[in-house]
């Protein structure tokens, strides 16, 4: 088991995607993701698959939560800053987690 303090150095935070693009040099079907934290942390990269219930087009304005004190990693040609967040379907197909109401952008889930 981990401690409430252990959980707390996760930050996790509210973003918006404002870009979205297919990733062809990913070795599984993904995309690349901008997405703004707001005034604070701003707009960070990602990748990530989940090409099976989403397009570019659907993605944009969309809600996300994301990891956002990860390191960085190189993933093919897209340094990739946060980690977005979802949970698998039944057949193993992320869904993205998302707030289902309107809040802040950078807002910390706790």
């Amino acid at each position: 088991m981990i401690s409430y303090d252990d959980f707390t150095k996760v930050d996790i935070r509210v973003g918006r995607i404002t870009r979205a693009e297919p990733f062809p040099e990913a070795r599984k079907p993904a995309f690349k993701l901008w997405v703004d934290f707001g005034a604070d942390l701003g707009e960070k990269r990602s990748s990530a698959q989940i090409t099976r219930h989403y397009t570019p087009e659907t993605l944009i304005g969309r809600h996300v939560l994301a990891v956002v004190n990860f390191p960085p990693r190189q993933i093919g040609k897209v340094l990739s800053e946060v980690l977005v967040l979802g949970v698998p379907d039944a057949d193993g197909e992320v869904v993205l987690i998302a707030p289902d109401h309107t809040v802040p952008l950078g807002g910390r889930l706790f």
